[in-house]
This record gives C-alpha cells, sequence and structure tokens, in this order.
C-alpha cells in the first residue's frame, strides 16, 4: 500500500472506529474500516514511544482515560459528535482527524499521518 493511502487508511479507520460507536449491523466497507481502526488503536505505535492509542483511552475509548501526565481525559464514546469545534486558546477549530494527529504526536510522541493523503 503506498503511503499516502496508508495515512488515509490510519485516520479513515480511527475516524470510522469512533464514529461507529457500537452499532452492531455495518455496510461491509464501514465494517472494514472500523477493523482497521479497531486494529491502529490497540496496536499501532506510529513509530513513537511505544504507546497506543488504548494506553490512555481505556476500555477501548468507552471509559474516562488518562494522560500520561496523569491528567484526566474524557471517554471517546461521543468523540465524532464533538467535531469539529472551536479550540479558543489555540484559536481554531479542530477537526477529529486533526485531534487524532495531535494524540498521536503528542500522547504517542509518533508520526501523525499526512494532511491530504488520498485514498
Amino acid at each position: 500500500m503506498k503511503s499516502g493511502k496508508k495515512n488515509f487508511a490510519v485516520i479513515a479507520g480511527l475516524s470510522a472506529l469512533l464514529a461507529a460507536g457500537s452499532a452492531s449491523a455495518l455496510e461491509p466497507h464501514l465494517e472494514k474500516s472500523v477493523q482497521q481502526g479497531k486494529q491502529n488503536f490497540t496496536h499501532n505505535a506510529f513509530s513513537g514511544n511505544g504507546r497506543v492509542c488504548q494506553s490512555c483511552h481505556l476500555a477501548g475509548g468507552m471509559k474516562p482515560g488518562k494522560l500520561p501526565n496523569g491528567k484526566p481525559i474524557p471517554s471517546l464514546s461521543n468523540a465524532a459528535t464533538l467535531f469539529p469545534h472551536f479550540r479558543k486558546q489555540d484559536n481554531k477549530v479542530i477537526t477529529l482527524s486533526g485531534q487524532i494527529r495531535a494524540c498521536i504526536a503528542g500522547g504517542l510522541q509518533g508520526k501523525p499521518p499526512a494532511y491530504g493523503s488520498e485514498g
């Protein structure tokens, strides 16, 4: 898989996982994206410090978690409904894919997938 397509698949999979929530019957292409998202959430350290998404986001993101510095974070159960939103302290709009990239770069100290990569 080309790097751009892989990067797009990572963000699409993680986003699909958050958007799907606990839906039981998904379209086959969405189910594939959700499964890819679950795999990335539980196993992909993004060439970082060895942490994965579930290191901070507990119970598959369904329970509140903690950042590496101990700061509590909310569950991800409604994350797809919260984005995009305006973050006043940064004076910009944050998208779901932007938030995922920030978590990968910050908490995982990994290499986030490129913006604008095509799938």
